[in-house]
């Protein structure tokens, strides 16, 4: 049997992937950090009910990710994006993260979130013409 690669945006294809290597990753860690997946999604929102940012994330293992923080540009500069780090420094704390890790552009939050603790260990330089920073904080 021949196998070939296809290069297609389709969501149970894309799940399964993402479930083997999870399954795989699995047989690796210990028992006591197992079962310790949760996607976060926080939202901050008006009187409205409209979305005016969040942070989208996971919880793995012993660490939460956050992949997504926007706050539209209108909210910016009145603390709630540092409210929403904190919410999220909560429910990793509550989950017993050790750790939180994000990456950002050096056009968009790195002084904000060396602000709120978080310390660069890594940098790939030009990317897309800009530094791409990886950042951890300690909990």
């Amino acid at each position: 049997m021949a196998l070939h690669i296809i290069n297609e945006n389709n969501d149970e294809l894309k799940n399964y992937v993402r479930n083997k290597i999870f399954e795989y990753n699995m047989k690796h860690f210990p028992d006591d950090l197992k079962g310790k997946y949760q996607e976060i999604h926080i939202f901050l929102k008006d009187e409205d009910g409209q979305v005016c940012g969040g942070i989208l994330g996971e919880t793995c293992w012993n660490w939460l990710e956050i992949q997504y923080l926007f706050v539209e540009p209108e909210h910016r500069r009145y603390g709630y994006g540092k409210k929403l780090i904190h919410e999220a420094e909560r429910i990793a704390k509550e989950k017993q993260c050790d750790f939180i890790k994000v990456d950002t552009l050096s056009f968009q939050a790195l002084d904000f979130y060396k602000k709120e603790g978080f310390e660069v260990y890594g940098i790939i330089e030009n990317a897309g013409r800009h530094k791409h920073y990886y950042m951890k904080k300690d909990l």
